[in-house]
């Protein structure tokens, strides 16, 4: 058996985020579907920054499957993260701030493609509610042949980003990713990433779960939605034909794990949000931690519970290394 070397391998977008303070008129507006991802064109999201007119953007790599892989780097787990950007100065970036974070990953700089890196406008409203408006750029063509076999062989777990079904070539490398961790015996889990994914690709995420995955996330819409029911209970019950366990993420009332023998509730961590975006992202990333480290599913979901807490709190889909770390301590001392 392979010596594992990494906790997690993820699989995902590359997006440059770039987060800004707007007000509900603005989405209005310009048209813009609050609450949820929607894929535009280079011209339709050159225009809104057009719109947008100012220059205090947050910029960070960004992606939402790499959030969750830089967040259980910075608790200290070790991660490989596959995923495509462009020889552009944003993906110069990208590639840099992955590096900053110690996730290793397929990119390497002077063997960057030529094309445009993807970006992701966030665009946070007064309620904390995150709006995202995504140019996949390069990463559209991101494929089953960014796959890296001999990672794979040496992780715990992949983690699958959700997002990537919309696309053919990237669903394919959602399917090539299961395949080598069923392979070589690595666990798998996945993220339904946004109710959109669910509601408009379904199919293709059933395609994705073959027979099942081992892990599951999904906020409650989500379950709602995928499974085709009218309450959370009955959601959850249909889940476990799709995942040998699953987290539903549930906004101000916490969460609910299932670790495929028992339910439990994880309470939620009051605080007042300011932005929403990276919440599920962190949820996912530090449960995924937790259970690569020993904990089990109802510790690993109060360290999740705790950190999606704090990521809300703050602009920004991530924090630093330091005050991710510091959960840990936080997480003991509780």
């Amino acid at each position: 058996m392979a010596e594992k070397v990494y906790d997690v391998y993820g699989i995902g977008n590359a997006l440059v985020d770039m987060e800004y303070s707007v007000e509900d008129n603005f989405l209005l507006t310009n048209g813009v579907e609050k609450g949820v991802m929607t894929l535009v064109d280079q011209k339709r999201q050159n225009r809104l920054v057009q719109a947008l007119n100012h220059n205090d953007v947050k910029k960070q790599c960004g992606g939402s499957a790499a959030n969750s892989i830089i967040a259980i780097s910075q608790l200290g787990g070790s991660c490989f993260y596959s995923c495509k950007v462009a020889s552009d100065e944003l993906g110069k970036f990208y590639l840099k701030d992955l590096s900053r974070e110690k996730v290793d990953s397929n990119l390497v700089i002077g063997s960057l493609p030529d094309g445009i890196t993807g970006k992701c406008l966030v665009l946070i409203t007064p309620d904390a509610e995150r709006t995202m408006n995504t140019f996949l750029g390069i990463t559209s063509e991101y494929s089953a042949g960014d796959i890296y076999e001999s990672a794979i062989k040496r992780s715990r777990y992949i983690y699958i980003e959700g997002y990537l079904v919309a696309n053919p070539d990237g669903r394919a490398a959602m399917r090539r990713g299961r395949e080598l961790a069923q392979k070589y015996n690595v666990r798998t889990s996945l993220t339904f990433s946004d109710p959109s994914m669910t509601r408009h690709f379904k199919e293709g995420l059933m395609e994705v779960i073959g027979e099942r995955v081992d892990l599951l996330f999904c906020n409650e819409q989500e379950a709602l939605i995928f499974t085709e029911s009218s309450d959370l209970f009955e959601a959850r019950e249909k889940l476990k034909n799709f995942a040998n366990s699953f987290a539903i993420t549930r906004g101000r009332q916490g969460a609910m794990v299932y670790d495929g023998h028992n339910f439990a509730d994880i309470d939620p961590v009051p605080v007042k949000a300011v932005d929403t975006n990276g919440a599920g992202d962190m949820f996912a990333g530090a449960f995924l931690y937790g259970i690569t480290h020993g904990y089990n599913f109802v510790d690993a979901g109060r360290l999740a519970s705790l950190a999606s807490s704090r990521v809300v709190a703050n602009f920004g889909p991530r924090m630093c290394g330091s005050e991710t770390k510091a959960l840990l301590a936080e997480l003991q001392a509780g």
